[in-house]
């Protein structure tokens, strides 16, 4: 009899034990989802090498689990989360629960940031783009060629090197050409898709409206076609801005007689290379440009241009342009 007792005795014992473990699990479980403490949104960056014991006491000290942060850990092991959990960048709500911060960091869902290189950027500004965010890491490699970084919005992690994002640019920039070279018009009098990327450059900053993109295009390859100059502003003003093509004040005539191998009143042809990054559809515009007989283009005060087809008729519109230059200025 006092076997059996003893026998029942630790059944009731292991069967109470087994209740009281129940117990404690599931009051961990409810707190481990239960709604955090935090009452409004925190961002929050864990470094690579971070340990789990770490990670909680840095979620713990910053607010955005409660304390004791060893029950995160346990409701991570015991989730089969621990190896999974990634270092970077999270935005926490308000209000997330413990399971939740595991989830997001398991999933590895990292605030992601993006820059913008905007249409006809040159190098430099590109360059000063990325120095000044300082969600990105060392150095920009030089030299970086003109012309090889596609504008368009990048999207990136906090940590990612500048140097990662120029490559990206410049490889979305060959893609881009490779792509559009076979396209191409007949009988243009380009030789190269860098060619192309040197006369997109200059329509790139002759025009900011797009409708127009291929009609100025069409002029200039007029203009080579006929082995006239290409006389662009923007070409002169390239070099004389040390290449930032930002000269801060109007353009003379002795600028536009200024010898630069860039300076297209100065020089027949094409210039060396590009005046500015240009965007796809300053490319797709010089590989098909608009067919017409165009040779001459001035602003029509409206934020386009007036075509012209001879000297006389340009010089109309030069001598309109300038009146209503005249005009804005005496207001």
């Amino acid at each position: 009899m006092f076997f059996i007792r003893l026998i029942v005795w630790l059944i009731n014992l292991c069967v109470l034990a087994c209740i009281a473990g129940l117990a404690v699990a599931g009051i961990g479980f409810f707190l481990y989802a239960k709604p955090g403490p935090l009452t409004e949104v925190k961002t929050v960056v864990i470094e690579r090498g971070s340990g789990l014991p770490d990670i909680a006491a840095q979620l713990e000290q910053q607010g955005v689990i409660a304390s004791p942060h060893q029950l995160f850990i346990a409701g991570v092991i015991a989730s089969g989360k621990r190896s999974a959990l990634k270092a970077g960048e999270y935005e926490f709500p308000a209000g997330i629960s413990m399971a939740g911060v595991a989830g997001k960091m398991a999933a590895g869902e990292v605030v992601v940031h993006k820059i913008t290189v905007v249409d006809g950027m040159t190098v430099k500004e590109v360059i000063d783009l990325l120095k000044a965010d300082s969600t990105l890491t060392g150095e920009v490699p030089t030299p970086v060629a003109e012309g090889t970084l596609l504008p368009e919005t990048y999207h990136f992690n906090r940590g990612d090197s500048r140097r990662s994002l120029i490559e990206r640019m410049q490889k979305a920039n060959a893609d881009l050409l490779a792509q559009l070279w076979p396209t191409r018009a007949p009988n243009l009098p380009l030789q190269s898709p860098e060619q192309a990327l040197v006369l997109a450059s200059i329509v790139e900053k002759e025009t900011g409206v797009a409708a127009e993109r291929a009609k100025v295009a069409g002029v200039f390859i007029n203009r080579l076609n006929k082995g006239m100059k290409l006389q662009s502003d923007p070409t002169a003003i390239y070099p004389l801005s040390q290449f930032t093509g930002n000269l801060g004040r109007a353009l003379t005539l002795k600028d536009l007689e200024t010898p630069s191998p860039y300076n297209t009143y100065y020089t027949g042809g094409l210039p060396p290379g590009p005046i500015a990054n240009p965007a796809a559809a300053s490319i797709k515009a010089v590989l098909q440009p608009e067919t017409h007989d165009y040779f001459y283009f001035v602003a029509d005060g409206t934020g386009g241009h007036a075509f012209a087809r001879t000297l006389a008729e340009h010089n109309q519109n030069v001598a309109r342009w300038r009146q209503i230059q005249r005009a804005a200025g005496s207001r």
